[in-house]
């Protein structure tokens, strides 16, 4: 059974990632491969460039070795090659040509982990936990997810056929137009009575001051003060650690929002809340989460829940707790190297067991996806176990398998996120209405 792997496709999925930083590539710092191990790797390229059924270069192989000592460490770790890393640069910046789906590939099968908001892959219906079994008539069972990449993505116009498998349901075929991504990662709109309503869809360059912008703007549309704030989470797979720091720092006036901590002094840090602060003092905050909301939108809940800035609702979210570095490897593409792990401001590790939300809320069933189980960070072998407490790290270390912290709980349908059907969003516009007025909720 190949290992299940969370990676990232067309966007940063589930992956809460540092800006690139320089390492010393070649440099020896004590341990490292013996003369012999290097020999033997080389030894055995040669064997297999010699006897192998069909001809193979070095390069792939060199590659393909690369990909393998990366991806077996944990399920967040890889190695990209040039043209892997241009795509994901790409992704990064929220502009790129292909369908607009999140995908992890679980015993050989890419499987969607969310379409994102406004995409063909939206707008198509697909959901998370369906299963890609077939592209143009091709089985992706044991496909690498680069070629799953490269032919989900193509010349915008042209289509692609995929074959669906979801639940109990026969497979279905599905034909999508590729377009050129530009990922609106934040929407937002004021909601009666006063209360501000947004929604961020995944944490990339552009996110934080989009979401500052989107505030402004309700704020003058209420008359200079909103009565209440939804933050909406829901799905968010991730993205870029300093979009995560400035989003949370929009809430609070100084202090921590998140603190990370690895093997090496360096990577150890502790973010301050940046920018002016608050920017709706006094305003009630709720922010939904749920299964599919992971690593960034875990830093900005986790963060808002212990400095007591906002009432978190919906369901446990996804666990993932660990901090990837893009490391470029000049004219070899980079690696992407799990360096750390991050706690929230009281010092709670996330990691496998995710966030509890104050307020449980699911969403109904007519609007849970229809698939299977989504995998969630403690389902995924290599993960690491959660370390405990920020004062005991030294008791981290990986498990291949434990079980969730709460029972599982399907994600809402993307496509009924912030429509007016939408369950979730109504009991939280209910209630940061009912707290705006003075009144007292019980929490469940």
């Amino acid at each position: 059974m190949r290992k299940p792997r969370l990676v990232v496709i067309s966007v940063v999925a589930a992956c809460l990632t540092a800006l690139p930083v320089a390492y010393a590539i070649g440099a020896r710092t004590g341990s490292g491969p013996s003369p012999s191990d290097l020999a033997l790797i080389d030894g055995v390229i040669q064997l297999v460039e010699r006897a192998y059924v069909r001809p193979v270069d070095s390069h792939t192989l060199t590659k393909d070795a690369l990909k393998g000592m990366l991806t077996r460490l944990d399920p967040h770790s890889d190695y990209m090659d040039q043209q892997e890393f241009k795509e994901s640069e790409a992704d990064i910046n929220g502009k790129f040509g292909g369908l607009g789906i999140e995908i992890s590939e679980e015993q050989g099968v890419p499987k969607v982990i969310s379409p994102i908001d406004g995409t063909p892959a939206a707008r198509a219906g697909l959901q998370p936990g369906d299963l890609i079994v077939q592209i143009e008539g091709q089985s992706t069972q044991g496909m690498d997810l680069s070629k799953v990449v490269r032919q989900l993505r193509g010349k915008p116009g042209t289509s692609v056929k995929i074959t669906i498998a979801r639940g109990t349901k026969a497979p279905f075929d599905v034909s999508i137009t590729r377009s050129i991504i530009e990922v609106q990662t934040v929407k937002s709109q004021l909601e009666p009575n006063g209360v501000g309503y947004v929604r961020i869809s995944q944490f990339g360059g552009d996110t934080a001051k989009n979401f500052k912008d989107a505030v402004q703007k309700m704020k003058g549309e209420a008359g200079g003060q909103l009565k209440g704030l939804v933050l909406d989470l829901r799905n968010d797979p991730g993205g870029l650690l300093s979009a995560a720091v400035a989003v949370a720092s929009g809430f609070l006036d100084g202090g921590t929002v998140v603190t990370i901590k690895g093997r090496r002094p360096d990577d150890n840090h502790a973010y301050e809340v940046t920018g002016s602060g608050d920017l709706i003092k006094n305003t009630p905050v709720v922010v939904l989460i749920n299964g599919a909301s992971a690593s960034a939108s875990e830093i900005v809940a986790g963060a808002l829940q212990d400095r007591k800035r906002a009432t978190i609702m919906g369901t446990q979210s996804f666990g993932k707790g660990s901090v990837q570095t893009i490391i470029p490897l000049s004219g070899h593409g980079a690696l992407r190297l799990t360096t750390a792990l991050y706690y929230t401001p009281a010092g709670r590790s996330i990691q496998g067991q995710g966030i509890a939300p104050d307020v449980v809320v699911q969403a109904p069933k007519d609007q849970q996806v229809e698939s299977a189980l989504m995998p969630r960070e403690n389902t995924l072998q290599g993960a690491f176990r959660n370390p405990g407490p920020l004062s005991k790290t030294e008791q981290q270390g990986k498990t291949t398998k434990t079980a969730a912290a709460e029972p599982y709980s399907p994600p809402i349908k993307t496509q009924v996120i912030g429509t007016p059907t939408d369950s979730q969003l109504k009991a939280a516009l209910d209630y940061v209405g009912h707290a705006s007025t003075g009144g007292t909720t019980e929490r469940g």
